[in-house]
């Protein structure tokens, strides 16, 4: 009757290994050339939705024509679009050129907000 403990309490990594739970802890890194590649993407569709024209074409276009004032109401709505722009433009070059990618999520959600601002002014405009 020694003083030893048996040796499967101390042989398993996991409590709970027939249930799937693993006690270890791990962290998937996401390359910072995916949400660099998204911000370029968004950049680009946002120049040419305000630069481009697109948003007038989009929200102004019907079949008997365009509305009165409504290119004058885009326009109001694109330039609160740039100004949430800025912001994304900023933290796209201080993430790309200071390589500090905790920024590139910032970007990404400043982009999306811009985009979303032209769409929900877009629709409200029209």
């Amino acid at each position: 009757m020694g003083g030893a403990m048996p040796k499967r309490y101390f042989s398993r990594v996991s409590p709970f290994p027939e249930a799937g739970i693993c006690t270890r802890v791990t962290r998937t890194v996401v390359p910072p050339a995916i949400p660099a590649a998204a911000s370029l993407l968004l950049a680009a569709l946002w120049g040419f939705a305000v630069f481009g024209d697109w948003s007038t074409q989009a929200f102004c276009t019907t079949s008997l024509g365009p509305p009165p004032g409504c290119a004058d109401r885009i326009a109001s709505v694109v330039a609160l679009s740039v100004m949430v722009g800025v912001v994304a433009v900023c933290a796209t070059g201080v993430a790309w050129f200071a390589r500090r990618e905790s920024l590139y999520g910032v970007a990404v959600a400043a982009w999306v907000v811009a985009l979303g601002v032209l769409f929900v002014g877009g629709l409200t405009a029209q």
